[in-house]
């Protein structure tokens, strides 16, 4: 299952007019979620900027000072990650560049993996939601309001039908929302 997840504000960006997401630091609890779902994934695939922005994981030793984050740098580390990126030649750690068109990859790393697969970044994500790639939304809505900056959807051209899978709300008042993607008899899963 193909599954794109961010953190979002409650007015629907990821980051806000200027880009910052400073906002989106996780709680104590809701941290431990995350270190627990990404166990759960097989590969991710990532933008430039998510890559660039999670890499501190994989080299700023400062981020294992506690043991909820050097288990969080371990499983970050170990995930394979496919890197979508124009302007990038190369990439550190266990990831690799993408070689492929976006359903070219999402298919390989399906196929590699009996896992799901999460997509990250929001014009990547964008052109998986486009060619009806994606199979589950997470969003993890955070109690602000931004007005403006990178939305977490793209414009569609068509409704795409959800069932709400799964809610759970966090100490810091973050509302996990889980969505699964209806699909039609007809349709090409």
């Amino acid at each position: 299952m193909l599954i794109y997840s961010m953190s979002v504000s409650v007015d629907g960006f990821i980051a806000d007019r200027e880009g910052a997401f400073g906002w989106t630091a996780p709680s104590e609890d809701l941290f431990r979620f995350h270190l627990a779902r990404v166990r759960e994934l097989g590969c991710h695939l990532c933008g430039r900027k998510l890559y660039e922005t999670m890499l501190v994981w994989e080299t700023d030793p400062s981020l294992r000072a506690t043991e909820l984050e050097a288990a969080f740098a371990d499983v970050w580390c170990a995930l394979p990650k496919v890197v979508f990126s124009r302007t990038l030649d190369s990439v550190q750690g266990n990831a690799r560049l993408a070689e492929g068109s976006v359903a070219e990859e999402v298919a390989a790393a399906l196929a590699a993996t009996d896992k799901d697969v999460e997509i990250g970044g929001a014009g990547l994500a964008a052109a998986a939601i486009e060619l009806d790639l994606v199979d589950e939304l997470r969003m993890f809505r955070y109690p602000i309001v931004v007005g403006g900056g990178t939305p977490f959807l793209p414009p569609v051209t068509k409704d795409v039908r959800l069932d709400l899978v799964e809610t759970r709300t966090f100490g810091s008042h973050v509302i996990y929302e889980r969505y699964g993607r209806v699909r039609e008899e007809n349709e090409v899963m």
